[in-house]
């Protein structure tokens, strides 16, 4: 009898389902629901719901419900037997938050959601509850971001304490889902894992325990609403009598614990050893490891996580990337091969202009009102060649210069997200990284939970495989548009990565004994030997 896995990734704009047949090593499904277009009434933008002021986002989480009940919809009407499935497993936007009652209704309509910047002043009174950033640095392992989960609890305590008294269980995003394909009200299971749960800003990675002293601040009851933390690496049960009888899985189909998105993107991306690191290229961008012992950063800016193995798993998220790129096309009316083109017309370094890229509220570093710097440019440098080469030069040197505090000497850089399939961006970061940058096929994070269903599986039902084993021929690398550091361009680089750090300091008020006037001199006569 076949072997089948699946993988669901739950993200802000669509629902993915895809399916691998592990013995023949392929995938047999792959499809999505994308909630403005095919779940018109719940009136989502982006996934968001509409109407709801500025920096709060929010979506309802039975639309995430719905969508799946269409995907699997979608599965049984192919010629895909549904009870080959052995096992799934949900990866899930991270931070978000859910919370149900006793009998598995929901407390709140709605769900705020990772990119939601409306918990700025309960970020700021649990930092001061427990004696500023240092000691919050402590007691979590990161800082309080609005984007994480415990701001999102804090503010419900205080606004809408009434729907809070009525929750017995604050949820992330894949917990609920988990919670639903085990039975929903009818007995669905309320765990979480370490992975997920390391994103909540309320559970120390390192010390793998609560802040008791933040749970109290928020609220004296919160700890008896959060669910126990069981094992990423285990099932937490099986699939519930619904899906059995409507769809035709099979009663003994497993449910893994399921795991955040970025952590299934890193096995999505063959990131699951040491040495190995992934970029992926979206709205945001993001730079993230595994390590054997946690890292802890002590300005909080690098995030502390678990990953989905029992790994540690530190994640660098900056705000501002492909909003950049896309205002240069807007603003040029340009395509990206025109972007290209403009790019390569300016030599890299762009003959020291430099441009620091906040085009909104950066995260990494903390500047929330923050706005673009363009440095070393005249008069009459304010054109399309030269702005092209200053975003994609800016906005990798952004990244970098959050990923450098990383303990990790990269062996091999995987890039995932819609800017992977440019030349260009990859090059650049090859440079900038000085090391390999090789682009990923596929969609990430649904894949790394099919995987991950796949190994958990193997591990309690057959024989165990090494995750590296497994995902290997799952993984398909564009090694035709792998990309090495190109030597000179690594040499004014280096020098324009001190630039970058230089002035991102200056204008944040610190002092640096690197002179930004001087190594933008330097730059130029490089660039012109």
């Amino acid at each position: 009898m076949k072997k089948l896995f699946a993988g669901i990734d739950s993200s802000t704009q669509s629902t993915k389902l895809l399916v691998i047949d592990l013995d023949h090593q392929e995938t047999v499904f792959l499809d999505s629901v994308n909630y403005d277009r095919d779940l018109p009434h719940y009136r989502t933008q982006n996934g968001v719901a509409k109407g709801l002021g500025e920096g709060v986002s929010e979506s309802d989480p039975r639309m995430w419900l719905e969508a799946l009940e269409i995907l699997f919809q979608r599965l049984k009407d192919t010629d895909i037997e549904m009870s080959a499935i052995r096992a799934i497993s949900v990866s899930g936007q991270q931070h978000g938050l859910v919370t149900l009652d006793e009998s598995g209704e929901l407390t709140r309509d709605r769900s705020k959601l990772w990119n939601d910047f409306s918990t700025e002043e309960e970020c700021q009174l649990m930092t001061e509850a427990v004696g500023g950033v240092d000691e919050m640095i402590k007691e979590v392992g990161n800082s309080q971001r609005t984007g994480y989960t415990a701001a999102k609890i804090f503010h419900m305590a205080r606004h809408e304490p009434k729907a809070f008294e009525k929750t017995s269980t604050c949820f992330l995003v894949h917990n609920y889902i988990n919670w639903y394909l085990t039975g929903g009200v009818n007995g669905g299971v309320r765990v979480m894992e370490p992975g997920d749960t390391s994103g909540m800003a309320l559970w120390n990675p390192k010390t793998r325990e609560w802040s008791e002293r933040l749970l109290n601040a928020i609220h004296p009851t919160l700890k008896s609403k959060l669910p126990p933390i069981k094992p990423s690496d285990q099932s937490i049960g099986v699939i519930g009598n619904h899906w059995v009888e409507e769809y035709g899985f099979s009663s003994d189909c497993l449910i893994d614990a399921g795991c955040g998105d970025n952590m299934y993107g890193a096995i999505g991306t063959g990131n699951v050893e040491p040495g190995l690191v992934t970029v992926s290229l979206g709205t945001s961008g993001t730079a993230f490891t595994v390590l054997d012992e946690a890292y802890i950063d002590p300005d909080g800016e690098i995030a502390a996580f678990c990953d989905s193995t029992g790994r540690h798993f530190p994640l660098l998220c900056v705000s501002n990337l492909a909003n950049g790129y896309n205002a240069v096309l807007d603003q040029y009316d340009i395509d990206h091969n025109e972007f290209i083109n403009s790019v390569d017309a300016v030599p890299a370094g762009n003959a020291g202009r430099l441009l620091i890229p906040w085009y909104m509220g950066e995260r990494t570093p903390d500047v929330p009102l923050a706005s673009p710097v363009y440095f070393g440019f005249n008069l009459g440098d304010f054109g399309r060649e030269n702005l092209c080469r200053a975003v994609l030069e800016g906005h990798i040197q952004n990244l970098y210069d959050g990923f450098r505090k990383m303990p990790v000497q990269a062996q091999e850089i995987r890039v995932t997200g819609g800017l992977a399939q440019s030349r260009a961006w990859i090059q650049t970061i090859a440079d900038i990284f000085e090391t390999t940058a090789v682009p990923v096929r596929g969609e990430g994070a649904a894949m790394g939970a099919a995987l991950h269903a796949a190994w958990v599986y193997l591990k309690e039902k057959e024989t165990a495989l090494s995750l590296s084993e497994l995902v290997g021929p799952f993984i398909d690398l564009e090694q035709e548009k792998q990309c090495n550091p190109i030597p000179k361009n690594v040499e004014i680089y280096r020098l324009q990565k001190a630039l970058y750090r230089a002035l991102n300091e200056r204008v944040r008020g610190i002092q640096t004994a690197e002179d930004p006037f001087t190594l933008r001199a330097e730059i130029i006569d490089m660039t012109r030997s």
